[in-house]
């Protein structure tokens, strides 16, 4: 019976990694040494660099070297980021997300829209519109507080995905409060552009991982 070894095979790359970043801070130390001695060699007998003027330069070249380090540490956690902000975009692919928009989205006879509230609303109303852009319903939904709300509209008689839409007309008083729509999207597929992480939607096409209002 033999025994094997078990190998990382991640070692090599480290042991690479390790000793590339000690050569690099063993270069900077070097041309530092060479230039400070370059320095001293050449100053004014009369005038010679002090104790105080070496350890400022010493100093610097000591944060260069933070910096680089610091540098080195961001890069690879951005790397790092980008993938876990990937494997969350894959794990929302089939599933249906909240965006600004005001389109319906249609399925099984019900329609479902949202809304944001800046204030406090005496009546809100919704005006549903089909793809002519005409009101062909109104739902009204009473008072509302601030904030993020929902709705459904039976649409029975409408296929899934019918290209209807819907606009939130919002008052106080005599007053109009501002709103913003929200629409119900579903997620398709995802991908990367440099350093942003894209949702492909059924209805609105590619949009930002930062646009996404909610999930649902």
């Amino acid at each position: 019976m033999s025994t094997a070894t078990a190998v990382n095979p991640y070692a090599a790359l480290n042991t690479a990694a390790a000793s590339t970043k000690t050569a690099n801070e063993a270069g900077s130390a070097d041309r530092f040494l060479k230039l400070l001695v370059t320095q001293m060699q050449h100053q004014d007998p009369l005038n010679p660099m002090d104790n105080a003027q070496i350890t400022s330069q010493m100093a610097q070249i000591n944060t260069v070297n933070g910096i680089e380090q610091l540098n080195t540490t961001v890069k690879g956690l951005n790397g790092q980021f980008m993938q876990l902000q990937a494997l969350t975009g894959a794990s929302l692919v089939g599933r249906d997300v909240t965006l600004q928009g005001n389109k319906l989205a249609i399925e099984g006879g019900v329609g479902v829209g949202g809304f944001d509230l800046t204030s406090t609303a005496d009546r809100v109303k919704i005006e549903v519109l089909n793809p002519g852009g005409s009101v062909v319903d109104t739902i009204d939904m009473g008072a509302e507080s601030a904030g993020r709300h929902s709705f459904n509209w039976s649409a029975a008689s409408l296929p899934d995905g019918a290209n209807y839409s819907f606009r939130v007309v919002a008052t106080a008083g005599a007053a109009t409060v501002a709103t913003t729509p929200l629409m119900r999207d579903r997620v398709e597929s995802v991908n990367t552009r440099g350093s942003n992480l894209m949702i492909n939607t059924r209805t609105n096409g590619p949009v930002a991982y930062s646009d996404i209002k909610a999930f649902n």
